[in-house]
């Protein structure tokens, strides 16, 4: 297995002192709804959260208001709160725009491989990714399985320096990767996913940019045939 580097991530989240709360409570309420630990459709408080949590209300309340925002929790009527349902509209638009985004960052990468000391060193990095995502998949876990799909897209698209087209792509994946993460576990897709990096990488090493791209479209464009299965054995999560 390719050393880790100093620089990869920590797959969980923990709170720290040199993290606003608030992002911490944020960033852990976000997981455990992409990761269907809070399904679509239950009601949470914010009592009830932050004694979960192990910190005030405040940073709770703050969380809940971003996740508001991003259509993730609903406010009903008496200022009920509830977990979103899954909505296959919001899925197919974000997986849309998904495809536009990582499609150009993906070209770039491609035309670039290897002009710079950057690609060498993010090419050693990939391959540890992909060695830690078939650990995942071998012991069928979705979690750190989705967490390290997540990393491989990331890096690619760092290599572009485009901070703006990170940020994007990472808040409207929200309602993107509940249902993927949802694939991932039902439907047994990690070890082709895996195959489909693999793939990709070998692509972008070959400087391949129509490849990759032609590629990439196949790789994310599969959300369509997933979501009638899905829908007809989880009907309660979804809606329109």
């Amino acid at each position: 297995m390719p050393k880790m580097p100093a620089s990869a991530p920590k797959p969980s989240i923990r709170f720290t002192t040199t993290k606003n709360l608030s992002v911490q409570a944020y960033e852990k309420m976000r997981e455990a709804i992409i990761t269907l630990e809070l399904q679509p459709g239950e009601t949470v408080q914010e009592n009830e959260m932050a004694a979960s949590l192990g910190i005030s209300r405040t940073p709770v309340r703050d969380a809940f208001h971003l996740l508001i925002s991003e259509q993730l929790i609903e406010v009903l009527p008496q200022r009920t709160k509830k977990i979103a349902l899954i909505s296959v509209s919001k899925v197919l638009e974000s997986s849309m725009v998904r495809l536009s985004l990582e499609s150009t960052a993906f070209r770039v990468a491609a035309s670039q491989w290897g002009s710079t000391s950057e690609y060498a060193k993010a090419e050693k990095y990939l391959e540890y990714v992909l060695e830690e995502q078939r650990d995942a998949a071998e012991q069928q876990d979705t979690k750190l399985f989705m967490q390290w799909d997540e990393e491989f897209h990331r890096q690619i698209m760092l290599l572009c320096g485009n901070q703006t087209l990170i940020d994007v792509v990472n808040q409207m994946r929200g309602h993107l990767n509940r249902l993927r993460f949802l694939a991932m576990k039902e439907l047994v897709l990690t070890k082709g996913l895996v195959k489909e990096h693999d793939e990709l990488f070998e692509l972008l090493k070959k400087r391949d940019e129509e490849g990759v791209v032609q590629l990439l479209e196949a790789h994310l464009g599969k959300i369509r045939s997933e979501i009638p299965p899905l829908r007809e054995k989880f009907a309660h999560y979804f809606q329109d």
